[in-house]
């Protein structure tokens, strides 16, 4: 049911204090929260859990290989066997096989994602576990705070702490496939620039 959300890479911190990212796109904002829906089973989450830190960053169309690159690399030592059935593999350093480069944060200790043109750096609020159909947990909701938001200058309206809509394209995960997004329809009336 991957009707078409932004691909959120989510830096978090190791117990041996290494980042991990991981590529997700379940998430849905509203003020200054994030929630996000995270496999059991990764190592984002449980990093989440016990750090209760993190960064969500957002990638641009253009950084779609980069995401792809990891879609299969699992931060935990032991491959879970529903990740290793379909051909995940533990990869310790998903920033060098991503190919992308971490920039420290300001408020919280992973670092951010340098090409991404957003990132938020989160604090968890609440982590609920849901239930699969066996009855062991299968997913995580996650709300977490925003504390802090970053952008990159070429996406920001000049002389303005907003996002120029006109030139923030996120990268779309819609069916499995990944997208940018069309042409400016028009606006809402709440629009602020």
């Amino acid at each position: 049911m991957y009707f078409g959300t932004p691909v959120v890479l989510i830096t978090t911190l190791n117990p041996d204090a290494t980042v991990n990212i991981s590529p997700m796109s379940s998430a849905w904002a509203l003020g200054d929260r994030v929630v996000l829906g995270c496999t059991a089973s990764g190592q984002g989450i449980e990093n989440l859990r016990r750090e209760r830190e993190c960064v969500l960053n957002f990638p641009s169309p253009k950084l779609w290989r980069n995401v792809e690159r990891i879609a299969r690399a699992t931060g935990k030592h032991d491959v879970p066997p529903e990740k290793a059935a379909i051909g995940y593999e533990f990869v310790a350093d998903k920033f060098a096989l991503a190919q992308l480069a971490p920039t420290p944060s300001e408020t919280v200790e992973p670092p951010r994602i340098a090409e991404c043109p957003l990132q938020f750096e989160a604090e968890l609020v609440e982590a609920r576990p849901s239930n699969g159909a066996d009855g062991r947990t299968a997913f995580f909701i996650a709300e977490t705070r925003v504390k802090r938001v970053h952008a990159h200058r070429d996406v920001v309206v000049e002389g303005t702490n907003h996002i120029d809509p006109a030139r923030w394209e996120p990268l779309l995960y819609v069916f499995r496939h990944y997208f940018g997004t069309g042409t400016d329809l028009g606006k809402t009336f709440k629009a602020e620039c």
